[in-house]
């Protein structure tokens, strides 16, 4: 039986996400709620459905547990401030919530699953992003240049114990012993002033000012001077491993994940935060962000393989002008998104029109599959040793 099923994705709306953007992205209307996330994929809690002989089923009963799980995300404010863990502590936490009970729809519940996750965002528009700590020299040029007495103190703090588990001690100290107010509003102030004078280190103090106008008194405000920004422009891709702290700000991408939805926030939110497990699952190895090169495939598909085992990302262009098409990218389970005109996939059962928004599950029983028309398909699929582009580049 061929295997190509056209997904019914789950939606969430949650209050950062953007009004307009997704609605758009599907061809939609707006209806004024802020929708956050689409996710593709097997995960427990929202689950693709597919018809079977006319009757919806969730996509697990078609395709198994896929080990990756791919979502359209769009941020219209700043997330919250968070990470996620590696596989060890995704375990034990998951096994130690069972046991005391807590319910996985709990609004306290921290771990959903006992898998870790590291994922890939793919820039659908400008995507603004927090990722990994700066530098030690670089935060101290940060915060000398606001004169308040909490980053006075801060600075010296860092001075004393610099390096990676300095950082980690800062952010611990905002954490558990918050500071006032009153505080973080003169940090704030003084950001102002200097962004006015024109002075900004790496654009640290806009941001401090952007994400206060959202969540003007929380610790994670300070934190954000701690933070690398790093803008995706639509096509680049990054790659964010366990343990990396990050906060997205705004704009529309593609995750490509594990499949879990395990995350520790600790600002910037309000929902559930965990500070102590946060820190808990912080890295080292975090001050830079992983821009992933991707490889050329052809002329027409590019590969963006981080160095996981779970999930890589191939994007194919095609034109009207290949009539005979393109070959679908991957082999195995795949989870393939139309994200831009419009596309047909012809496969050993018939073929299948999408446009953009629209997502096919495929495997190997549907044969060769081509993409033809004109359009844009990213594809979602577990690599192997063949797949090109493994290694990924430090900036």
């Amino acid at each position: 039986m061929a295997a190509m099923h056209r997904l019914q994705n789950a939606s969430r709306a949650y209050d950062w996400g953007s009004s307009s953007d997704i609605p758009h992205f599907l061809g939609a209307s707006p209806d004024g709620r802020p929708f956050a996330e689409i996710w593709m994929g097997t995960h427990e809690l929202s689950p693709s459905q597919v018809e079977v002989e006319g009757v919806p089923r969730p996509l697990g009963e078609v395709a198994g547990e896929l080990p990756f799980m791919m979502k359209i995300l769009a941020a219209g404010r700043p997330l919250s401030l968070q990470v996620h863990p590696n596989a060890q502590l995704a375990r034990i936490g998951f096994d130690d919530e069972n046991a005391r009970g807590v319910a996985l729809d709990a609004p306290h519940r921290t771990y959903k699953d006992p898998r870790h996750k590291p994922e890939m965002a793919y820039a659908l528009t400008t995507f603004d992003t927090l990722v990994g700590f700066r530098p030690t020299a670089e935060i101290l040029r940060v915060l000398d240049a606001i004169d308040t007495p909490l980053t006075g103190r801060l600075a010296e703090e860092l001075r004393t114990k610099p390096g990676f588990d300095g950082i980690v001690r800062i952010v611990e100290q905002l954490l558990s012993a918050p500071p006032a107010a009153q505080e973080v509003a003169e940090v704030v102030a003084q950001c102002h002033q200097l962004v006015d004078q024109h002075v900004d280190v790496k654009r640290a103090y806009m941001t401090l000012i952007e994400v206060a106008e959202h969540f003007p008194a929380d610790p994670g405000v300070i934190i954000t001077l701690l933070l690398n920004r790093v803008t995706l422009q639509p096509g680049e891709a990054a790659f964010l491993g366990a343990g990396i702290i990050h906060a997205h700000l705004h704009g529309m991408c593609i995750e490509v994940m594990t499949s879990s939805d395990n995350v520790l926030r600790a600002g910037l939110t309000s929902k559930h935060v965990d500070p102590d497990g946060l820190v808990a699952c912080l890295e080292r190895g975090m001050s830079r962000l992983a821009r992933i090169t991707p490889e050329v495939v052809g002329t027409e598909t590019e590969v963006f393989a981080p160095d996981v085992d779970e999930f890589a990302l191939a994007v194919t262009q095609v034109a009207a002008s290949g009539a005979a098409g393109t070959p679908l990218y991957g082999a195995g389970r795949r989870i393939v998104l139309c994200t831009g005109g419009r596309v047909e996939l012809v496969a050993r059962g018939g073929r299948t029109a999408l446009v953009r928004g629209e997502s096919l599950y495929v495997d190997d029983r549907d044969g060769d599959v081509r993409v033809i028309g004109t359009g844009e398909v990213a594809v979602a699929f577990t690599p192997d040793q063949e797949t090109p582009g493994r290694l990924i580049d430090l900036v």
